[in-house]
């Protein structure tokens, strides 16, 4: 069985189709799927899919694009949110340098909140990293965040990062990226980063694996992303499902 530990079913994209989106993904053998909300809708939504789904678990927190719009009573939401059991993890959370919506002594802040947070309630974190390595690495540090632990989602780094990153505690995670043939980087780290230490999934409806680049994505296609960690570190597809699955688990508390 297979465990999409990102994906956004609380997107707009699935409105009109998520019942059909959900038969596919357990024809391909997608036995549970973390939904993520990053501002107060797609929260809401997150949670709503968890009372549906027996399969669907959900992470609360708020995105660094959006932090200029995140308030104290926010921050105390995701807090009592947190106690829901299946909230498995805080965030997406972390430092977005592409977008300039949030300036970015704002994102470190509310980034600095949201750690502290996830040790007050004893969760791991789900970090967002774009264009922002060493002050993310940087503020995981000094805020101790390897305490609680998490995961570097789709992971775009180098294998040096991602070791540093495993060095805390964290898990690295791979999506559709891994699979487009120009993408060097997250194949490298595939065939670096020991088994026990990674973890699959989709970002979906975002960047999905080749061939299906371009289009929506979907909880499915994260088999795809397993067979190509499969072939790139030489093992079976049943090795990558089965360990990928017990890491995510373990990670979130998931018996």
């Amino acid at each position: 069985m297979l465990f999409d530990t990102h994906a956004h079913l609380n997107d707009e994209q699935f409105n009109e189709d998520l019942q059909e989106v959900i038969e596919r993904m357990q024809e391909q053998g997608v036995s549970n799927v973390v939904v993520v909300g990053f501002d107060r809708p797609t929260i809401r939504r997150a949670m709503e899919l968890t009372e549906q789904y027996d399969f669907i678990y959900a992470c609360v927190g708020w995105h660094p694009v959006d932090a200029i719009d995140m308030t104290e009573e926010d921050l105390k939401w995701i807090e009592e949110l947190s106690a829901h059991p299946k909230v498995v993890a805080i965030g997406e959370m972390g430092l977005d340098y592409h977008w300039d919506k949030s300036p970015k002594d704002i994102q470190k802040d509310v980034f600095r909140k949201q750690i502290r947070l996830a040790k007050k309630v004893k969760l791991p974190i789900v970090i967002h990293n774009r264009e922002a390595t060493a002050d993310i690495v940087e503020i995981l540090k000094q805020e101790g965040a390897e305490e609680v632990g998490g995961i570097m989602h789709c992971f775009s780094g180098s294998p040096e990062t991602a070791k540093e990153c495993i060095n805390m505690n964290f898990y690295i995670s791979l999506g559709g990226p891994v699979t487009f043939k120009n993408a060097k980087k997250p194949k490298d780290v595939a065939a670096e980063v020991p088994l026990e230490k990674l973890l699959i999934e989709t970002d979906c409806p975002y960047l999905a694996p080749h061939p299906y680049r371009g289009k929506r994505n979907e909880p499915g296609f994260v088999k795809l992303v397993a067979e190509q960690i499969a072939e790139i570190k030489g093992l079976t597809y049943e090795e990558v499902a089965e360990a990928t699955t017990q890491n995510a688990k373990k990670l979130f508390g998931i018996i």
